[in-house]
């Protein structure tokens, strides 16, 4: 009866840290999305422009060789971004360099 007891504790209380641990994690999410929207504001309002990362031609590279996936992964070794992220990212660029050629 004791273990039994003792088992359903440790269960309850790793299931209390654990739900503790991610509403935490939410809460900094959030602060830290807060943070880079009113860092994006205070860029755009001076007009300054976040400096591409180093190694952005390979990315491009693969791009005109028609490489999309190459590129994400590229990307995602370049920046540090998630598979989302870098996508959309990509995505963009693509987009970009479609539009600057037409021109």
């Amino acid at each position: 009866m004791n273990t039994v007891f003792l088992l359903v504790m440790l269960v309850a209380t790793a299931g209390w840290i654990t739900s503790t641990v991610t509403l935490r994690v939410q809460s900094l999410q959030l602060k830290a999305d807060r943070t880079e929207r009113r860092l994006a504001l205070v860029l755009d309002h001076f007009g300054i422009e976040e400096p591409e990362p180093a190694g952005m031609d390979e990315v491009r590279a693969l791009l005109a060789a028609d490489r999309k996936i190459s590129a994400i992964k590229a990307y995602r070794r370049i920046t540090g971004a998630g598979l989302a992220e870098a996508k959309l990212a990509v995505e963009a660029l693509e987009v970009a360099e479609t539009s600057c050629e037409k021109s």
